[in-house]
């Protein structure tokens, strides 16, 4: 089976490399950028401004290939692909939670961008608490880690 994506846009943010940029939103607040939605796309963002975060689901243009055990980000030690939020994945496609500054014809202001500058969006899906928030949460090998990631940045691991 072939499976074949058109972006609908492109994301513009201040980070031109992977180095130095952070691994995740929590670590980006402040950091803002915009989505260009192409023309024959905009007529879709109707009715986005009422939300007042969104999924953004990209491309990762610039990964370099994947692998099937890590050592990610947070860690020291090697874990499987799918247990990890690194870029180096078999379909290179990244996922973000951005606040929504503005909308704005075929314009989407965001904060919270850990995203590469040029990186092509393959969609935008509104963030709905009532559909996404889990009252029991298990984190994994991240339990007593991920409170690091606000401070973490990329050291270019997955060139």
């Amino acid at each position: 089976m072939k499976i074949e994506l058109t972006p609908i846009g492109t994301i513009h943010t201040p980070f031109k490399t992977v180095e130095n940029m952070p691994i995740q939103p929590s670590g980006a607040k402040h950091v803002a950028g915009t989505i260009e939605i192409f023309p024959e796309y905009a007529e879709g963002l109707c009715d986005l401004e009422g939300f007042s975060h969104i999924y953004v689901i990209f491309h990762l243009h610039r990964s370099a290939g994947h692998k099937l055990k890590v050592i990610p980000f947070l860690d020291t030690v090697e874990r499987g692909i799918f247990a990890t939020r690194s870029p180096a994945r078999p379909n290179p496609v990244g996922l973000s939670v951005a606040e929504i500054v503005s909308v704005k014809e075929n314009i989407i202001e965001i904060r919270g961008v850990d995203m590469l500058d040029g990186s092509p969006v393959i969609d935008i899906k509104p963030y709905v608490p009532d559909f996404d928030e889990c009252s029991e949460i298990r984190k994994g090998w991240f339990e007593g880690k991920a409170g690091n990631a606000p401070k973490t940045l990329s050291d270019g691991r997955f060139k």
